[in-house]
């Protein structure tokens, strides 16, 4: 009887035990395949609305890799910079924090000093020739520099584009520009340039601008079009002079703590949605510069387009100075740069 009852208990417990392995096994895979198939999200971040130009590239962007991974991978926009603003996300980018952004070059030269070099007067002829620069060899020397110094890749070239100046009275010349208080960015070269031009350069963050400029505090500012009409500019000035001064880029660019936790897959597939996005941003730029225009015009703003010559017979000083130190040859590879 004994030897039954400890036969009987054996079994059980062998049971037992099989069906606990059974479910742990169970929930392991289980747990593994959920795992394979969990859609990942990156976080990307643009300084406008979603309708905006950098809403296009970053829509753009989250289409293609989406079609490209077979909606394995997939991104979250945050518009208006509700990451942060522009220098703060390339920050967080740098640490991880933030995947991916389409957002001005502008903060750049913070980490690379040669990119300051895209706000010096009139150093580009066309859009041509910006992109015959960024797409070839200075580009890419850039941004290597940039990774190395942030761990932020960039995966593409877009754009804010050449910018206009409006002001409260009509631009046709660098004469008619003189003693106007103009809102330049805390940028030193924008305000070497416009002293040189005979304005009074003021410094101004972007969310006071519109105030500033309703009030009287400045006479104008430097913008593109699309951004005139998108910030309601048009309310508060009646004219626009397209001198085109200088040309602002805008980069696709992703946490390289981000593309390393990708797949090789993955990563090939972004790299490959970021060359559709570029096209697809370049391109809602032009369209939006021109929608912008026809809508300034029936709002019944003045759009000039001034003497370029006048002006650029000014800015002369502002090369002697920064020449020397963004460095004299590489400002001569720009502007040698065939297109």
């Amino acid at each position: 009887m004994k030897k039954i009852m400890f036969f009987l208990i054996c079994v059980l417990a062998l049971f037992v035990a099989g069906c606990s392995s059974n479910e742990g096994g169970g929930s392991e895979t289980q747990a593994a395949s959920e795992s394979s198939s969990e859609q990942i999200v990156l976080d990307l971040s643009i300084p406008e609305p979603e309708d905006a130009k950098f809403g296009i590239t970053a829509n753009a962007l989250k289409e293609e890799l989406e079609k490209l991974t077979d909606n394995q991978v997939t991104i979250k926009i945050h518009g208006n910079n509700a990451l942060g603003g522009e220098r703060e996300v390339f920050e967080l980018m740098g640490l991880g924090s933030v995947d991916l952004a389409v957002q001005s070059a502008g903060p750049m030269g913070n980490w690379v000093q040669e990119f300051n070099a895209f706000d010096l007067p009139f150093l580009f002829d066309s859009r041509e020739h910006v992109y015959a620069v960024l797409d070839g060899e200075i580009g890419n020397e850039l941004n290597k520099k940039f990774e190395e110094a942030t761990n932020v890749k960039i995966l593409g070239w877009v754009e804010n584009g050449f910018v206009a100046t409006t002001s409260n009275k009509a631009i046709n010349s660098v004469e008619d520009v003189e003693k106007l208080k103009i809102r330049v960015q805390e940028n030193e070269i924008q305000i070497d340039t416009w002293k040189a031009f005979g304005a009074e350069p003021t410094p101004m963050a972007w969310t006071e601008v519109f105030t500033a400029l309703q009030q009287g505090v400045i006479d104008g500012h430097s913008n593109s079009l699309a951004t005139v009409k998108s910030s309601k500019i048009y309310e508060v000035q009646d004219y626009v002079a397209e001198i085109e001064d200088r040309f602002s880029a805008a980069p696709i660019a992703v946490s390289t703590v981000t593309l390393n936790r990708l797949s090789p897959e993955h990563q090939e597939a972004l790299l490959q949605a970021a060359k559709v996005a570029v096209e697809v941003g370049r391109q809602a730029n032009i369209d939006k510069v021109e929608e912008a225009r026809e809508f300034l015009l029936s709002e019944g703003n003045t759009i000039t387009q001034p003497d370029k010559e006048s002006f650029k017979a000014k800015v002369e000083p502002v090369y002697e100075k920064w020449a020397p130190i963004l460095g004299e040859e590489f400002i001569e590879k720009i502007r040698n740069t065939s297109y």
